[in-house]
C-alpha cells in the first residue's frame, strides 16, 4: 500500500488496485490520538518541564508521597493550592503553577506505568480540576494574556517567531483543551455525578451568563486577530484544535444531529425521517471499477476494446456505439495525471495478466449491492415543474403552484403524479423559508417571532457582526496549510508555535522538525475542515437563512476554488502519508523509555494503511463543497468553470464509500453541463453515481441539458438570497435600526394611559409649547381630504 501510494507525483496503474480502507468516519479520532495531535514534537521538553514544576510542590507535602496514593479530599486540596498560586503578582511563579496544573491534566504520566493508566488519570484529573473552578480561572488568565498588548508589540518586533514567545498561551490553551476534550467524552462507567458536570460544563460554554459571549466567540476573535498581524504569536493550532472541541462539545455530533432533526421535525409537523443518514453512509461499500470486462472464454486480445464492447457491458441503446470518442480522449488526456478514464483499459490488462483460475475466483468476490442505499425524493418544485409541462402540453395552460388539480390529463400523469406525491419530502428548511416570508409579508399582524435559545442560536448571535472576518480569516489559515499552497512572504505564519528557538543543526535533526512541520499543518487543516462542517450543519439546521449567511460569505471568500486547489494533488499520497513519529507521540513517549531516534524509526511511521486525520479532512473538505454547491446553480457552474471533474474524479481511487459517495455527488451536480461527450467516455463513473448517490425524480442529471441554468441568472440568483439573507438578519437581530416597520400600539386606552417621563419644568413651559406646536402651525385641510 505504502509503495504504491506514496512519492510519486503520477499514479502508477496499481494505485487501482489499492484495497478498501477500513475507515469509520466519525466525530473524531479515539482519546488518545486527539491528545497526542495536541502536542508538536519540538515542545517534548515541557512536558519534562511539566513534571518538573508539580513535583516541586508536591514534595513540600512531605515524604515520597505519590498522587495516586492520595484520596480525593487531599487531592482536592493540593488542586486548591495550586489555583491560589495562580493569583501571584509574579508573572514567573504564576506559569510555574499553572505547568504544575496541566501536568495534572496530561495525567501525572510519572508515576504511571502504561498509556492506559495515563489516559485514565488524566480524565480523573480533569473532572477533579473542573470541580475546583479551574476551567473559570484559567479563562481569565487566557484573557489577560490576549489583551497584553506588551507581547504583541514584542512579537510584532521580532524577525523570526518560535515557541518561546506563546510560551504562557499554550500552557493555558492545553490546560483548557484537556478539560474540554476528557469531559466531552461520554463512557459507560461515568458515574451521575460526572454526567451532571458534563451537562453544567456544556452550558456554561454554550450559554455564558452575565451577558458575557460563548467561550466559541473569544477563539474566534483570536483567529481573526492573528489572521490581521496584530498578534502573530497566538499559538493557532492548539486555538483551532479548541475551538473545534468546544463547538463539537456545545453544537452536538453527528448523532446530537440527527436525533435535534428528528425533534425539529417533529415540532414543525413534518413526517419523521425514512433513514438514518449516519447508518446508510457506514453500511455502504465503495465502489471499483467492474472485474468482468471480457469474456473468460475468448482469446486474450492486446488491443484497445471497441466502443460496442465497452457500453453493452450497460446495455446502453445508444445510437452513437460505433462512433470512436476520439473528441473525448483528447478532452481527458488534456491532465492525465488527473484523470480516471483509461480505467478500462487499465483494468482489462490488470485481468488479461492473471490465470483463468484467478479471473473465476474474482468473478465470485464480487459485491452486487440488493438495492440502492437511499430512497428517492421528490420536491414540491420538482412536481410543479412536471405539472407545468404537462399541463402545457395537454391543455395549454398552467394553474400556478397547484399540484392536486388533474383535470384534463391522461391517466398516465395522474399515476406519475401519484407516485412522485408518495415520495415527496419537505424539509425543515422548506418550512422555515415560507414562514420567513410570512413574516416578511405581515410583520405586524403576526408580531414578533418566537425563537429558541439554543446553543447554535446564542453563538450566531455573537458571531453576526464578524462572520465574514471569521470565515476570510479560516479559509487564509486553510489555504497556508493546504500542501498545494507554495510559501509567499505576505502569506500568513502557521509555524510560529512550532519552530524552536534554535534551528536543527543535523540531519536527523532536520528530518525531524520537517516531519513535525508537515504533522502539524494536517492538524491544522483537520481542525479547520471540521469545524466549519459543525457550523453550516448546525446553522442549517437552527435557520436555514444562518447557514446561508456562513455559505455566501464562505462563497465570497473563494472557498470553492481552495478546496478544489486541496485537491488538485496526488490525493492518494496526501491520505498514505506518514507524517508521525509513533514514539514521540503523547502518551507514549512520557510512558515508555525513548530509544535512540534514527533515520530508518523516522521514516518508518505507524503500520495504519492510512493516516487517519488526513482521511477526516477530505471527506469534511467534500461535504463542505457539497453544502455549499447544493441547488445553486452559479455555484455549480463554478465547479464546471474551474474544471473540477479531472481532480474530483482522482479522488475516486480512494476506495473509501464516504469518501467517494460526496465525491460521486459533486459529480452528479455538474454532469449535465459537461456534455453528453463527457458521459459517454465516462460511463463507469456514471454508473458509480447511479449506484451510491440518492436519486431525484425527474432529475435528468444523467442525460438532459438544464435548461433553466442560464448563465445571466446566476448573479441574480445570489442577490436574492443575499437579499432575504440581510432582511432575516434586520428582522429577527434589529442589524437595522432605521427599519420601515415597527409594531404599533393601535388601543386607545393603553396609548393614553401610557406614563410618559416628561421634564421637571414641562408644566410651566406647556402652554408656550401648545401655542408653539399646536396653535401656530396651519393644519392643511385640502390636503389631509385627499389623503383620506
Amino acid at each position: 500500500m505504502e509503495g504504491s501510494c506514496k512519492g510519486r507525483r503520477r499514479e502508477p496503474e496499481g494505485s487501482l488496485d489499492c484495497p478498501s480502507l477500513e475507515f469509520e468516519y466519525n466525530d473524531s479520532d479515539h482519546l488518545s490520538a486527539e491528545l497526542s495531535e495536541l502536542y508538536s514534537y519540538t515542545e517534548e521538553p515541557d512536558l519534562i518541564l511539566n513534571r518538573r514544576c508539580f513535583e516541586e510542590r508536591f514534595r513540600l507535602q512531605g515524604g515520597e508521597v505519590r498522587w495516586i496514593t492520595l484520596d480525593p479530599a487531599q487531592h482536592r486540596t493540593h488542586v486548591m493550592r495550586l489555583l491560589d498560586e495562580l493569583e501571584v503578582v509574579v508573572r514567573e511563579k504564576r506559569l510555574s503553577a499553572a505547568r504544575a496544573i496541566l501536568y495534572l491534566a496530561q495525567g501525572v504520566f510519572g508515576e504511571c506505568e502504561t498509556e492506559s493508566d495515563v489516559l485514565r488519570w488524566s480524565r480523573y484529573n480533569c473532572f477533579l480540576l473542573y470541580q475546583t473552578g479551574t476551567f473559570a480561572v484559567f479563562l481569565e488568565l487566557l484573557n489577560m494574556e490576549i489583551a497584553n498588548s506588551q507581547a504583541c508589540s514584542k512579537a510584532l518586533r521580532k524577525p523570526a517567531l518560535s515557541l518561546a514567545d506563546s510560551t504562557e498561551l499554550r500552557v493555558f490553551l492545553s490546560v483548557m483543551y484537556l478539560l474540554v476534550e476528557n469531559i466531552r467524552q461520554q463512557l459507560p462507567e461515568d458515574d451521575t455525578e460526572w454526567k451532571t458536570q458534563r451537562e453544567t460544563f456544556r452550558s456554561e460554554l454554550a450559554f455564558p451568563c452575565n451577558g458575557e459571549e460563548p467561550f466559541a466567540h473569544l477563539l474566534f476573535t483570536m483567529v481573526t486577530k492573528f489572521c490581521s498581524g496584530h498578534s502573530p504569536h497566538f499559538p493557532m493550532k492548539k486555538v483551532l484544535l479548541l475551538l473545534w472541541k468546544v463547538l463539537l462539545f456545545t453544537l452536538g455530533g453527528f448523532s446530537e444531529l440527527q436525533s435535534a432533526k428528528e425533534q425539529k421535525r417533529a415540532e414543525v409537523g413534518l413526517p419523521p425521517l425514512s433513514e438514518d443518514c449516519i447508518q446508510v453512509v457506514k453500511n455502504m461499500k465503495a465502489t471499483a471499477p467492474p472485474s468482468y470486462g471480457i469474456e473468460l472464454g475468448e482469446p486474450q486480445k492486446r488491443g484497445r476494446r471497441s466502443r460496442k464492447d465497452s457500453l453493452d457491458l450497460y446495455n446502453e441503446k445508444d445510437p452513437f456505439k460505433s462512433e470512436e470518442c476520439t473528441g473525448a480522449e483528447e478532452e481527458e488526456t488534456e491532465d492525465s495525471e488527473n484523470m480516471m478514464d483509461t480505467e478500462s483499459d487499465i483494468q482489462e490488462r490488470d485481468l488479461m495478466s492473471q490465470p483463468l483460475s484467478a479471473l473465476r475466483s474474482n468473478m465470485e468476490r464480487v459485491y452486487f449491492p440488493k438495492g440502492l442505499p437511499w430512497a428517492p425524493k421528490v420536491r414540491q418544485k420538482d412536481i410543479e415543474d412536471f405539472l407545468e409541462m404537462s399541463r402545457n402540453k395537454f391543455i395549454g395552460f398552467t394553474l400556478g403552484h397547484d399540484i392536486d388539480t388533474l383535470v384534463g390529463l391522461p391517466r398516465p400523469i395522474h399515476e406519475s403524479v401519484k407516485t412522485l406525491k408518495q415520495h415527496k419530502y419537505v424539509s425543515v428548511a422548506d418550512i422555515q423559508i415560507k414562514k420567513e416570508e410570512e413574516l416578511e409579508k405581515c410583520p405586524m399582524s403576526l408580531g414578533e417571532e418566537d425563537v429558541e435559545e439554543t446553543a447554535a442560536e446564542c453563538l450566531y448571535k455573537a458571531m453576526l457582526y464578524n462572520i465574514p472576518q471569521y470565515m476570510i480569516a479560516l479559509l487564509k489559515i486553510l489555504l497556508a496549510a493546504a500542501p498545494t499552497s507554495k510559501a509567499k512572504t505576505d502569506s500568513i505564519n502557521i509555524l510560529a508555535d512550532i519552530l524552536p528557538e534554535e534551528m536543527p543543526v543535523t540531519v536527523l535533526q532536520s528530518m525531524k522538525l520537517g516531519i513535525d512541520v508537515n504533522r502539524h499543518k494536517e492538524i491544522i487543516v483537520k481542525s479547520v475542515s471540521a469545524l466549519l462542517l459543525l457550523l453550516l450543519k448546525h446553522f442549517k439546521l437552527n435557520h436555514i437563512y444562518q447557514f446561508e449567511y456562513v455559505s455566501q460569505h464562505l462563497v465570497f471568500a473563494n472557498c470553492i476554488p481552495l478546496i478544489l486547489k486541496f485537491f488538485n494533488q496526488n490525493i492518494m499520497s496526501y491520505i498514505c502519508a506518514k507524517n508521525s513519529i509513533c514514539l514521540l507521540d503523547f502518551p507514549s513517549c512520557v510512558v515508555h523509555e525513548l530509544p535512540e531516534l534514527t533515520a530508518e524509526s523516522l521514516e518508518s511511521g505507524d503500520n495504519n494503511q492510512f493516516c487517519w486525520r488526513n482521511l477526516f479532512s477530505c471527506i469534511n473538505l467534500l461535504r463542505i463543497l457539497n453544502k455549499l454547491t447544493k441547488w445553486k446553480h452559479s455555484r455549480t457552474m463554478m465547479l464546471v468553470v474551474f474544471k473540477s471533474a479531472p481532480i474530483l474524479k482522482r479522488a475516486l481511487k480512494v476506495k473509501q464509500a464516504t469518501m467517494q459517495l460526496y465525491v460521486l455527488k459533486l459529480l452528479k451536480l455538474q454532469t449535465k453541463y459537461l456534455g453528453r461527450q463527457w458521459r459517454k467516455s465516462n460511463m463507469k463513473t456514471m454508473s458509480a453515481i447511479y449506484q451510491m448517490v440518492r436519486h431525484r425524480m425527474n432529475d435528468d442529471w444523467a442525460y438532459g441539458n438544464d435548461i433553466d441554468a442560464r448563465p445571466w441568472d446566476f448573479q441574480a440568483e445570489e442577490c436574492i438570497l443575499r437579499g432575504n439573507i440581510e432582511s432575516f438578519n434586520s428582522r429577527r437581530y434589529k442589524k437595522n435600526p432605521n427599519w420601515e416597520f415597527a409594531p404599533v400600539d393601535n388601543c386607545l386606552q393603553s396609548v393614553v394611559g401610557q406614563n410618559l417621563e416628561l421634564p421637571e419644568d414641562f408644566h410651566y413651559t406647556y402652554e408656550l409649547w401648545l401655542e408653539r406646536e399646536v396653535f401656530s402651525n396651519p393644519i392643511h385641510w385640502e390636503d389631509l381630504l385627499q389623503c383620506s
